[in-house]
């Protein structure tokens, strides 16, 4: 099949939607983020890429500390309307049942299954964007959500966003089971080597 060069962009797939929570100017804010993603497993940091006129970015900077919420599906009104508004103009506090964790400046949403309460341990001015990655100080998840005591992510229903068409997707049917699928091609590409 032939290959269509398209602009420049940055498409990346899956993209989480998450809810970032800060608390700004002593009230607890919250936005939907999609440019998330797992920075470290030791320590355990996670990145966040945030342009510099976000209302939440103000909080996170001030304290130094931020929630990383995971909904589920059926908060898929809730995570579009925090990307809409800005807590500049909303208190969108209002919209969710929060809860604090061991810091009493990180807000944190109830309804969402799993909940990250992050440090900041850095900031990276990238253009557009300022990267800011956090340490994972402690994670909470919904005791449904979990077999065996690990995260089942189909119970989490996680909510996916597909920028270039706009829409909320969640995760589909397994394809394979990771670390074992891949074993197959051994055979062959053994069979290949001279």
């Amino acid at each position: 099949m032939k290959k269509v060069p398209i602009t420049s962009k940055t498409i990346l797939y899956p993209m989480p939607a998450v809810l970032v929570g800060a608390m700004v100017e002593g009230r607890p804010n919250f936005m939907t983020v999609a440019w998330c993603g797992i920075a470290s497993h030791e320590p355990p940091a996670i990145s966040l890429a945030l342009q510099r006129s976000r209302y939440t970015l103000k909080g996170i900077l001030e304290e130094r500390a931020f929630s990383v919420n995971i909904p589920s599906s059926r908060l898929v009104k809730e995570v579009d309307f925090c990307g809409l508004y800005s807590g500049k103009e909303t208190d969108k506090s209002k919209v969710f049942r929060i809860f604090y964790g061991k810091n009493s400046k990180v807000p944190m949403v109830e309804d969402c299954p799993v909940n990250l309460e992050c440090s900041l341990m850095t900031k990276i001015e990238l253009g557009s964007h300022i990267l800011i990655v956090g340490m994972v100080e402690e994670v909470l998840v919904d005791e449904d959500c979990l077999v065996d005591g690990k995260i089942d992510p189909f119970k989490v229903d996680p909510i996916i966003y597909a920028t270039q068409v706009r829409q909320y997707l969640r995760l589909g049917p397994p394809l394979a089971r990771a670390f074992k699928v891949g074993k197959e091609l051994k055979r062959v590409v053994e069979e290949q080597t001279p």
